[in-house]
């Protein structure tokens, strides 16, 4: 029995066996045990104690206040004399109405402004040394070299960009499915300079006077304005702007170009083999003989053109202009074989010219002013004076008032300024250091007095779920 009982037992263990290398082998999906996958490495696991945050705080406070301090200092030590000129350079016949500083821009009367710059002290100054009054025609302070020359716009909205795609023709008032309050572009033109600006504020003011719709067209390479007397729910196709209409209350405002910001080529101020690529550069883009101008688009056609001549008692006062722009941008961004062609060709010129002898990449007030500006104030670097300018010292200046912000009630100033070694005068860093030191070190004491009056008991951490030991028979 024994041995019958082994060979049926030896029989079945081998036909076990077998079936078992027959039947394939099922793969798992469960990944590889390891404690990095199953997140069982030392971590720091740091208990928020009172002690802790107490420590925190007083850190950042302590760090924070100290730069908050220098920060604040070595912008006070950058001195700055800043020229508002829009208004005093126009005639006091001129200066009653918006409409009559436009007439002035556009006439071919002179332009030239003399201007003596004012020094702006602060209460403090004019206390400590009372040579110096507010506003007195004289240097503050002892200006190091090179004190640099800005140029300051306000209200010029430089970087807006794409607002509604511009149909091919004027459909119905659904088919274009825009139902939102839209501020527009606006394309002020005056004579021989035009400015194009973002007005967030458009809507209210066309509202308000009842105007329901801007529509912009092109007339020989100009940009037009038409505005029209609102219409409550009536669609009204403009015979002198075939192709473009508008609906009230603003359910269609179709324009015809994209925005300021994107309206430039940069392929074609690169390569001179890109002459012709100014698709993107729309109104300005070709010439009525459809000859490609370089540079294209509203940008570079707007260039700022006023012009800045300094002397001190009758010495002329000279201003470098070499290096004023980003080197990267010289370098890679303005080709050095790419010439201006058929710019400010058209019959309405936007701003300043160029010099078709020179390449772009030397044209450095060009570059300056393609790096468009993020918020609607801004300053532009206009040039270096390499000298020291002493207190005491009388600065006047020859200002060239030539372009045209006068439309859009914009404000241009000339800005002569130090530096430190952050940059510019500006506040704001100081301030915000301080502000975050002192909300810092505040706190650390209000929790430091709590904890010390009203102290609260904490937890036993070894009832934390990391720090109990793993049940028996469980391996780590």
């Amino acid at each position: 029995m024994n041995s019958n009982g082994a060979t049926t037992s030896g029989a079945n263990g081998g036909r076990g066996g077998g079936d078992a290398a027959a039947e394939p082998r099922r793969q798992s999906k469960r990944p590889k045990y390891s404690r990095f996958t199953q997140q069982e490495l030392p971590a720091c696991k740091p208990l928020l104690t009172p002690g802790w945050v107490i420590s925190a705080f007083m850190i950042v406070g302590v760090i924070f206040i100290p730069i908050g301090v220098i920060s604040l200092v070595a912008s006070h030590r950058v001195v700055e004399v800043v020229d508002r000129y829009e208004t005093e350079c126009i005639p006091e016949g001129y200066r009653n109405s918006r409409d009559s500083r436009v007439e002035y821009i556009k006439s071919n009367r002179s332009k030239d402004c003399t201007r003596t710059l004012m020094s702006i002290l602060h209460e403090k100054e004019k206390d400590k040394d009372k040579i110096f009054n507010i506003g007195a025609p004289v240097v503050p302070k002892h200006m190091k070299a090179p004190v640099y020359v800005y140029y300051q716009l306000d209200n010029f909205y430089q970087n807006h960009r794409r607002l509604l795609p511009a149909p091919s023709k004027c459909g119905s008032a659904d088919s274009f499915g825009v139902s939102l309050i839209i501020p527009a572009l606006v394309l002020l033109a005056s004579g021989n300079a035009a400015i194009a600006f973002f007005n967030p504020m458009l809507p209210k003011l066309i509202s308000t006077i009842g105007v329901s719709a801007i529509v912009l067209g092109t007339s020989v390479n100009a940009l037009v304005l038409r505005v029209r007397p609102a219409v409550p729910g009536y669609l009204r196709k403009y015979p002198d702007v075939p192709g473009y209409c508008w609906t009230y209350p603003w359910r269609t405002i179709p324009v015809l170009h994209t925005g300021y910001v994107k309206s430039r080529n940069d392929e074609q101020l690169r390569n001179s083999g890109s002459a012709n690529e100014t698709d993107s550069c729309k109104p300005e883009a070709t010439t009525g003989n459809n000859l490609p101008i370089v540079p294209c688009g509203l940008i570079a056609w707007s260039l700022f053109n006023d012009t800045y001549n300094f002397s001190i008692r009758g010495t002329p006062l000279s201003v470098n202009k070499k290096h004023i722009s980003w080197k990267s941008d010289r370098e890679h961004k303005f080709g050095k074989n790419v010439f201006p062609q058929n710019f400010q060709q058209g019959t309405l010129k936007g701003g300043g010219t160029l010099n078709d002898s020179k390449p772009l990449n030397e044209q450095e007030d060009l570059i300056v002013w393609m790096r468009t500006a993020a918020l609607p104030t801004f300053r532009k670097l206009y040039g270096k004076i390499e000298k020291d300018l002493y207190p005491n010292d009388t600065i006047t200046v020859n200002v060239g008032n030539y372009y045209n912000t006068y439309s859009f009630s914009g404000k241009k100033k000339l800005v002569l300024s130090t530096t430190s070694f952050l940059g510019g005068k500006n506040n704001f860093l100081g301030i915000a250091y301080l502000t975050v030191g002192g909300l810092c070190f505040f706190l650390a004491m209000v929790f430091f007095l709590v904890h010390i009056i009203k102290p609260r008991p904490l937890g036993d951490p070894a009832y934390l779920s990391w720090n109990r030991n793993p049940p028996e028979g469980r391996s780590n």
